[in-house]
C-alpha cells in the first residue's frame, strides 16, 4: 500500500519546448519540413536498391536496412513531437511513455549493430575480396540485420523493465520532448543502485561493443589499403569506407555524450539540443551521405528514373496518341 498523500503517476507532461514557446510555430513548420524531407530522401533510397538490379548486393542491403531504420526511428518520434509543438497540453500516458521508449531503444540499439555489421561487410569486401560472395551471401546479410535486431530488441525491453517498474509518485514533468532514459529516470520516486548499474552497463555494452568491432575492423582495412599498389586504388578503398565513418562518428559521439555521461553532468536542456540533432537531422543526413557521395547509386537513380519518364510516357501515348500520327491517319485515303 502506497501512503495516502502520495499518487501514482499516470501520465507525463513533456516540456522540453516549453522555453521556446513563442517560437513552436515556427519550430513546427521547420521540423514537419524535415520530417517530410527525411521520408521522402529515405522513400527514394529504398525504392532505388529494390527497383536497379545493379544495386543488389550486400552493401546496399544494409544501405536499404538502415534508410528503414531510420525512417521508423523518426516515426516513434517526432510525429509526437509535432502534434505536441502546437497542443496546448503537453501529455503522455504512463504506459505511451513506456511503449515510446522501448520502440525508441529497440531501434537505437539495432542501429548500433547494424553500423557494426556495416562495417564487417566493407572489412570483407577490401580484405577478403575473393570469398566476398560467400562470406556475405544473403543468407549472411539476413542473419546480420536479424542479430542486430534480437541484440536490439532484448536490451530495450530489459531498459525498458528496469526503468519503469520504479515508482512514480513526486513529479510528472519530464524535461524533455519525448520518453528518454535520463528524463524518466530524473522523475522516479527513488531509484536502486542496482538498476542504474545495469541501465548504465547495457548502454555501454550497446555503444562500447558495436564500436569495438567496428576499430578492429577499420584497423584491418588500413593496414590491407597500405599495402596497395596503387595510389588509386588506395583512394578508392578508402573512399568506400569514408560515408560509413561519418555515420559512425555521428552516430556514437551523440550517443556516447547523452547515455555515458556521468549523473552529475546531466543537462535536461543540453540533451534535448542533442536529441533533436540525432531524431530529426541524423535520420535525413545518414542515409543521404551515403547516397550522394556513391556514384554507383547515383548512376542507378539516374537509370531509375529514366525508366519511370519512359514507361510514363508510353502510357501517355497508349492513352492519348500524339497529334502527329492521328494527323497521319486522318490523310491515308481508304481502300476502296
Amino acid at each position: 500500500m502506497e501512503p495516502a498523500n502520495e499518487t501514482l503517476v499516470r501520465e507525463f507532461i513533456l516540456l522540453g519546448f516549453s522555453p521556446l514557446a513563442r517560437l513552436q510555430p515556427l519550430l513546427f513548420v521547420i521540423f514537419l519540413l524535415l520530417y517530410l524531407l527525411t521520408l521522402g530522401t529515405n522513400a527514394i533510397i529504398v525504392s532505388t536498391i529494390v527497383l536497379d538490379r545493379a544495386l543488389h548486393t550486400p552493401m546496399y542491403f544494409f544501405l536499404a536496412v538502415l534508410s528503414c531504420s531510420e525512417t521508423c526511428y523518426t516515426f516513434v518520434i517526432v510525429p509526437r513531437m509535432l502534434v505536441d509543438l502546437l497542443a496546448p497540453r503537453k501529455t503522455i500516458s504512463f504506459l505511451g511513455c513506456a511503449i515510446q521508449m522501448s520502440a525508441f531503444l529497440f531501434l537505437g540499439c539495432s542501429h548500433s549493430f547494424l553500423l557494426a555489421a556495416m562495417g564487417y561487410d566493407r572489412y570483407v569486401a577490401i580484405c577478403d575480396p575473393l570469398r566476398y560472395s560467400v562470406l556475405m551471401g544473403r543468407g549472411a546479410c539476413v542473419g546480420l540485420v536479424a542479430a542486430a535486431c534480437a541484440c536490439g530488441f532484448t536490451i530495450a525491453q530489459i531498459i525498458t523493465s528496469l526503468v519503469f517498474h520504479l515508482p512514480f509518485h513526486a513529479s510528472n514533468q519530464l524535461h524533455h520532448f519525448f520518453c528518454d532514459i535520463r528524463p524518466v529516470l530524473k522523475v522516479a520516486s527513488h531509484q536502486t543502485h542496482l538498476s542504474q548499474i545495469v541501465i548504465f552497463v547495457l548502454c555501454a555494452l550497446v555503444l562500447v561493443i558495436p564500436l569495438l568491432l567496428i576499430l578492429v575492423s577499420y584497423i584491418c582495412i588500413i593496414s590491407a589499403v597500405l599495402q596497395f599498389p596503387s595510389a588509386l586504388g588506395r583512394c578508392k578503398a578508402f573512399s568506400t569506407c569514408a560515408s560509413h565513418l561519418i555515420v559512425v562518428t555521428v552516430h556514437y559521439g551523440c550517443a556516447s555524450f547523452i547515455y555515458l555521461r556521468p549523473n552529475s553532468n546531466y543537462s535536461s536542456s543540453q540533451d534535448a539540443l542533442i536529441s533533436v540533432s540525432y531524431t530529426i537531422l541524423t535520420p535525413l543526413f545518414n542515409p543521404t551521405i551515403y547516397s550522394l557521395r556513391n556514384k554507383e547509386f547515383r548512376s542507378a537513380l539516374r537509370r531509375v528514373v529514366g525508366r519511370a519518364i519512359s514507361c510514363h510516357n508510353i502510357n501517355l501515348d497508349l492513352l492519348f496518341p500524339s497529334s502527329k500520327a492521328q494527323g497521319y491517319r486522318e490523310n491515308v485515303p481508304e481502300q476502296q
